[in-house]
C-alpha cells in the first residue's frame, strides 16, 4: 500500500497537485494552509489498506501553483476545486477529512455539492465568525496580518500559533531536524516557502467563512466534529466545540493537539475509520 500515484488536475484558475494511494472507498483528505498533502501522508499511509486516499496540495500552496499571480483566496474557491476535483476524477462520493483550515474546505463542500460527499470529518476547524467573542478574533488575527505585514513571516507566525493554540498553551512540539527523514525536511522547506502566501492572501479571507448550518443540519451528509485531546483553548477548539453543538453531534476527541492527525497517525487513522463506519 505505499505506492503513491502523483496526478496534476487542472481546475479554473489553477493546478492541483495530487497524490492516491490504496485501495477502498474514496476518502479525500484535505489539509489546511499553510501545510499541504505531506502533513496528512503518515496518516494516508495507514488508511490506504481501507481506503483509496486522495490527498492534494490546496490552490497556490506548495505544489498547487496559481495560474496568475497571487490574490485573495476565501473557503469558497477552495470548496469550488475540491468540487472540480472530484469532478474532475470521475470520483464517486467521497468520505473527506479535513484539518484545520481544509476542514472549512470540507464543510463549504459538504453544504454545496452533498451528491460528491459520503461523510465529512471536519478536525478542529478554525471558525472565528461561530464563537460569541467573534470581534475579539477578528482583532487577534487583524494583529497577524498586520504584523505579517510590519515585521515579515517569522513574527507574524509566533502570533498566529499563540492565536491558534491559545495563549497559555504550551509551544508546539517540533520535532529535531537531525532525526526528520528528507521527505518530512522538504516538506518543511515546502511550508516555510508558503508562509508569504498563506499570510498575506490566505489567513483573513478564510477566517471570514461561516458554514452553512441549516444546509448541513437539514442535508444528507453526516457530519463529525474533531477536537483535538490536548489543545489549548484556541480558535480552534473553542470553534470545534461550537459547531458540534450548532450540528447537535458530540466532538470526537483526536489525540495530541491542533496537529495531532500527522503526529500521532497510528491511533489517528483507526479514530478516523471507526468515525467513518459509524457515520
Amino acid at each position: 500500500m505505499n505506492h503513491v500515484e502523483i496526478k496534476t488536475v487542472q481546475v479554473p484558475g489553477a493546478e492541483l497537485y495530487c497524490e492516491i494511494r490504496g485501495t477502498g472507498p474514496l476518502l479525500l483528505m484535505i489539509p489546511g494552509g499553510p501545510a499541504d498533502a505531506g502533513a496528512l501522508s503518515g496518516l494516508a499511509a495507514r488508511l490506504a489498506d481501507r481506503y483509496t486516499v486522495l490527498s492534494y496540495d490546496q490552490r497556490g500552496l506548495s505544489r498547487s501553483r496559481l495560474a496568475g499571480d497571487p490574490a485573495d483566496q476565501d473557503v469558497a474557491a477552495f470548496g469550488r476545486d475540491a468540487h472540480h476535483l472530484l469532478d474532475a476524477l470521475g470520483a464517486p462520493p467521497a468520505y473527506v477529512l479535513g484539518n484545520s483550515g481544509g476542514a472549512l474546505t470540507a464543510l463549504d463542500l459538504a453544504a454545496r455539492h452533498p451528491g460528491q460527499v459520503r461523510a465529512v470529518i471536519a478536525h478542529e476547524p478554525p471558525i472565528p465568525e461561530i464563537l460569541p467573542d467573534a470581534e475579539r478574533w477578528r482583532a487577534a488575527f487583524r494583529h497577524v496580518y498586520d504584523t505579517f505585514r510590519a515585521q515579515g513571516a517569522g513574527p507574524a507566525m509566533g502570533a498566529f500559533i499563540a492565536t491558534v493554540d491559545g495563549e497559555n498553551s504550551a509551544p508546539p512540539a517540533m520535532p529535531d531536524p537531525a532525526q526528520m527523514p528528507p521527505e518530512a525536511l522538504e516538506m518543511m522547506g515546502r511550508i516555510h516557502g508558503n508562509l508569504d502566501y498563506f499570510l498575506g492572501h490566505m489567513l483573513l479571507p478564510v477566517l471570514r467563512f461561516r458554514p452553512d448550518i441549516a444546509a448541513l443540519r437539514s442535508g444528507p451528509v453526516p457530519v463529525a466534529v474533531g477536537a483535538g485531546a490536548t489543545s489549548g483553548e484556541g480558535v480552534p477548539l473553542l470553534a470545534a466545540r461550537e459547531l458540534a453543538e450548532r450540528l447537535g453531534v458530540k466532538p470526537v476527541e483526536f489525540p495530541g493537539d491542533h496537529q495531532g492527525l500527522g503526529m500521532d497517525p497510528v491511533t489517528s487513522a483507526d479514530l478516523v475509520h471507526a468515525t467513518f463506519t459509524r457515520l
